[in-house]
Formats: C-alpha cells, sequence, structure tokens
C-alpha cells in the first residue's frame, strides 16, 4: 500500500492524509480512522487515484458528501478517496426567448444542494423539489435520489462514469443505469464511479408538477388542481417551502443540531405486493385499533404493488420520535422517526443497535421487512 500511496502523492490534483477519521466525512459522523483517505480535485485525479489503488488490490471507498454512509468503527486498511470536484456550469438549448431547455453539468464533488440553489437562481426548473438534501452530486444517480414527488431520474440527461473493471471513463444514458425507486445498478456495487452528471432542465421559471400533498398543500394546491397533474408554481416559491417542511424534521444539515446528525431517512419507504396489503391492515388493526387502519397511507405503484409509508410503521410498531430515551447514543431524531441520529457520542455499533431494533420491531408488528437506504460499509445490519 505504501508504494501505491506513494505513486498517488505524484498525481496531479491530489493530497493524502493518514490521520482522517470517517467521522470527518459523513453526515452520521461515525466510522473510524481508514489507512490513508486521499483526496482528489478533479476528475482526472480522481480515475488516476483509483486505477492505482485497483492495480495494487488496496481496497478502497469513495466518498462524496458522505450522507449516505454507514461506516464501521474498525474500518481497517480501507482507504478512503475523496471527490473534491466540484466545477458547475449551466447553459440553455436555444437562444434567448427561444431557449427551449437548460442543461446543469456538475462534477461529482460539488455539493448537491448548491447545484439546485444555482438552477432555481437561473430560473431552471425541475430540481426544486429535491432541495436541502444534503450530499454531493455524485451519490445522486447511484441513489435515485427522490423527495416530495421528484426523482433525480426525471431530470437526468446523462452520467459520466469511470468503470473500474474495463478502464473506461465515458459518459452514459440513464437507461443503462436500471433506474428505480431509490434505487440504479450502481448501487451496493463498486463496478464504476460517478464522475460528472448532466441534467436537462426546463426554462420557464416554474417547477416540476407538484404531486406530493404536503408540498402542494403549503404551496395552495387544491386537491383538484394537484389531480390534474399540471399544479406548479414559481421554482424559488417552491424551493422556499420544501425548505421550510425539511428544516421542520430535522432534514436540513445544522452542525449544531443533533437532529441532523444523520443519514436522511434512513429506511426506505417498503413497496409489497398488493395481494398483501390486507394482512398488514390486518395487522395493524390488532395492534393499534382500525380507526389508524383507515389513515395508513398506501400508494399504488406500477406491476400491482402498494408502497407503505416507513414512518408511519415505525412509529406504530411502538418508537416513537426521539426513541429510546434522552440519554441514548444513537436515538431517533425528536423531529422525524425515518431519521436515525448520532447525539454526538454514539459509535456506529450503537447506530446499528438501533436500526436492528427498529427493524425487527417493525417486522414483528406488521410484517414488513424494512430496508435500509445507507451504503453499509465494514458492518451489516
Amino acid at each position: 500500500m505504501t508504494s501505491a500511496l506513494d505513486e498517488i502523492r505524484t498525481v496531479s490534483g491530489t493530497k493524502c492524509f493518514d490521520d482522517v477519521p470517517f467521522s470527518a466525512l459523513t453526515t452520521l459522523r461515525l466510522g473510524g480512522t481508514p489507512a490513508a483517505v486521499v483526496r482528489c480535485e478533479s476528475p482526472d485525479a480522481v480515475v488516476q487515484t483509483i486505477r492505482i489503488l485497483d492495480e495494487a488490490d488496496v481496497p478502497l471507498l469513495v466518498v462524496g458528501g458522505g450522507s449516505n454512509l454507514v461506516v464501521s468503527d474498525e474500518p481497517g486498511d480501507l482507504v478512503a478517496v475523496v471527490i473534491d470536484a466540484d466545477e458547475v456550469s449551466l447553459s440553455t438549448q436555444g437562444q434567448g426567448i427561444e431557449s427551449f431547455a437548460a442543461i446543469v453539468e456538475a462534477e461529482a464533488g460539488a455539493e448537491w444542494d448548491d447545484v439546485v440553489q444555482m438552477s432555481v437562481d437561473a430560473g431552471f426548473g425541475g430540481l426544486e423539489c429535491l432541495s436541502g438534501i444534503p450530499g454531493s452530486v455524485g451519490a445522486t444517480p447511484v441513489q435515485n435520489v427522490g423527495a416530495y414527488g421528484a426523482e433525480v431520474s426525471q431530470t437526468l440527461e446523462e452520467v459520466r462514469l469511470y468503470d473500474r473493471a474495463t478502464g473506461t471513463d465515458e459518459w452514459v444514458s440513464p437507461e443503462s443505469l436500471d433506474l428505480g425507486y431509490r434505487y440504479s445498478n450502481l448501487k451496493f456495487t463498486s463496478r464504476a464511479v460517478v464522475l460528472a452528471v448532466r441534467f436537462r432542465l426546463t426554462v420557464d421559471g416554474m417547477s416540476a408538477p407538484l404531486r406530493f400533498g404536503e408540498l402542494a398543500r403549503t404551496l395552495g394546491v387544491s386537491e383538484e388542481e394537484g389531480r390534474s397533474g399540471e399544479a406548479r408554481r414559481p421554482v424559488a416559491d417552491v424551493r422556499d417551502a420544501v425548505l421550510q417542511l425539511r428544516r421542520g424534521k430535522g432534514m436540513v444539515l445544522d452542525p449544531e443540531d443533533h437532529d441532523t446528525w444523520s443519514a436522511g431517512s434512513f429506511f426506505t419507504n417498503p413497496v409489497i405486493d398488493s395481494a398483501d396489503l390486507e394482512s398488514v391492515r390486518a395487522a395493524v388493526e390488532q395492534r393499534c385499533g382500525a380507526d389508524e387502519v383507515a389513515t395508513m397511507p398506501a400508494y399504488p405503484g406500477a406491476d400491482d404493488m402498494v408502497k407503505l409509508s416507513a414512518a408511519w410503521l415505525i412509529e406504530r410498531a411502538g418508537f416513537p420520535k426521539g426513541y429510546p430515551d434522552d440519554d441514548a447514543p444513537a436515538r431517533l431524531s425528536t423531529k422525524h422517526t425515518l431519521a436515525l441520529t448520532n447525539r454526538g457520542s454514539a459509535g456506529t455499533a450503537d447506530l446499528v443497535a438501533l436500526a436492528r431494533d427498529v427493524r425487527d420491531g417493525v417486522r414483528e408488528a406488521f410484517g414488513v421487512d424494512l430496508v435500509p437506504e445507507p451504503v453499509w460499509v465494514g458492518v451489516e445490519l
């Protein structure tokens, strides 16, 4: 490993450190110290660094904003490759008032919310519902990041990937990524590294259609207008409303607020076969009563599937906001049951124990399996 790191130090745009823990690189502020941290200031530096480590068979983890990682307290000989490449460009297709689309291109290390803010300031529509989500641009196609009825897949134009098996560095289409609900074929694999992303946005200053009830209500969208699928609002108004809602749930990073020391929504909303819905409702009625069954969110999806609310199930399974208590090092957020948080002194083991407690409790109560959204490194749920 020493010779590989020595070679990396000669690569333009890289800096190596041997005393930086993962707790300084992740929004959960958890994780032990890797063998080394290599910070890369350009896509080319990322490619050269990964190529050198792969050729030397050195295990590595690519890190962007660190908002979706749960890393072991003892990560071993792992090398963290941190993408600091953060250039962003905005352009339009067509001239002047005849412009018909905008292209936003951002390197993988750019802060996601900075890119959203830039697009909104330019009057481009499509990313505003994804305001306030922590992390970097490179993670957004990997997770098919989504919120308030919008997903990255709806505006994704191309992704620049470095394929570690073939050594190719090329732009690929969204279709090649098998994008689905909080999923791409890059997730939970290390086959390729995102170097940059392009988005195609609208140029009329209006948002994407507002389909999420909470956000729509906040923006004064009537039920009739919402059902039409044509409810749109100025992008700046939508961004402000989204940030207001996210802050109320502790989902906007704040170093002084331990409710934001999290990985965002820790579990994905479970998607079940519609044939299993009645058994879940029966379990809810047995545990919570018939009145609660009537309030249970269940959204029809493709292929005769139904999406449930993970947060709703967690709370009804006996895990309220702030669970388990004020003295616990890892707790559910006091603002939102779907966020697992580090209260300042937690280790990764504390967070994993809490996640298992919640997952097993929901399964026992309702027969529903919760799937964690973060990437797990050196630890298992």
